[in-house]
């Protein structure tokens, strides 16, 4: 709807007024073939019950009006209006190009947000202060957050039964391979490329680690110690397939040539710098996959890679 036309000073050119509301046009469009301009709001009402123009009843559809001129929207601007906030006193004269963001600062606006100054910190229209309620508005706030809670709580519930699910046909998925790679060489080389790969993706999704103290090493780690590294690998979605021999080499009896003694680890000390180490999260320990690895002398590796422990030193 247009502008109220008693608002402006001055006389209004009979162009700027729209023929629907007789107010000053706001947001105005225009017919393309009679170019008789319109406010937005006015035209698109009045075209959703009758397809033609006002004035004339030519044909026209929504998607054929088009902005007026710039001459219009010149002469628009330049008229001046008093402000939307005049009845709750506020005297300002002002273009009509300025008008919106006036109002965002004008001091007169009863919506304008205000913050209340009681001790509750919420932001509330101007003319709503006079009756509002500290402990009303904060119960009601956090009656709202805890109702997005409870929802927020169903939808993961939801998305964790949905990601078990699909867990579940992956697994059988998988026992399917094996079964099938037992008597099929085709699926054999299948499974194993699907393997390699879903390596490859958890190794990519876990963070780069330093190791700072090699020194630190625990060569030969207790039982404790090694389920709390495998439930940590297990969280953090290491494949089945490989997660036992992981821990297998997390002990020196396992580990290569070029680990396999304190001697033969201290004179291999600088090799240790080729290494890419991958963090085990929430664990002072490291992996060394052979997937990121595969440019290390073979006597410093081993497949599918090293469970390294230390007491401390890892970045």
């Amino acid at each position: 709807m247009g502008f109220e036309i008693k608002r402006f000073q001055g006389d209004v050119d009979e162009e700027l007024i729209c023929p629907i509301c007789s107010g000053v046009l706001e947001d105005p469009l225009q017919a393309p073939a009679c170019e008789h301009a319109f406010c937005r709001a006015c035209i698109n009402e009045w075209i959703s019950r009758q397809p033609t123009c006002p004035v004339d009843r030519q044909a026209v559809t929504a998607s054929q009006l088009r902005p007026v001129p710039r001459i219009l929207r010149n002469l628009l601007s330049r008229l001046c209006t008093s402000c939307d906030n005049a009845p709750h006193g506020c005297n300002a004269v002002l273009k009509l190009d300025s008008l919106a963001s006036h109002l965002v600062e004008c001091e007169f606006n009863p919506k304008r947000p205000m913050p209340c100054e009681a001790g509750c910190g919420l932001v509330i229209p101007k003319d709503e202060l006079a009756e509002h309620n500290c402990v009303r508005e904060l119960r009601a706030l956090i009656a709202t957050q805890q109702s997005k809670l409870i929802d927020y709580q169903q939808e993961l519930a939801e998305q964790r039964l949905i990601i078990n699910e699909h867990k579940r046909e992956l697994a059988l998925l998988k026992e399917f391979m094996r079964a099938m790679r037992v008597s099929n060489p085709t699926m054999r080389a299948l499974a194993d490329q699907m393997e390699r790969e879903e390596v490859i993706r958890w190794a990519n999704s876990l963070t780069r680690a330093r190791v700072t103290r090699w020194g630190g090493m625990i060569s030969t780690p207790d039982d404790v110690l090694q389920m709390m590294i495998k439930r940590s690998l297990s969280e953090s979605g290491c494949p089945p397939h490989i997660i036992d021999d992981l821990m297998e080499n997390c002990h020196e009896r396992r580990w290569p040539p070029g680990l396999s003694s304190l001697e033969t680890r201290q004179n291999n000390r600088r090799l240790y710098e080729k290494y890419i180490c991958k963090r085990v999260p929430g664990k002072q320990a490291v992996l060394v996959l052979q997937c990121d690895n595969t440019h290390v002398d073979e006597h410093m590796m081993v497949e599918p890679g090293l469970v390294m422990i230390f007491a401390h030193g890892i970045e």
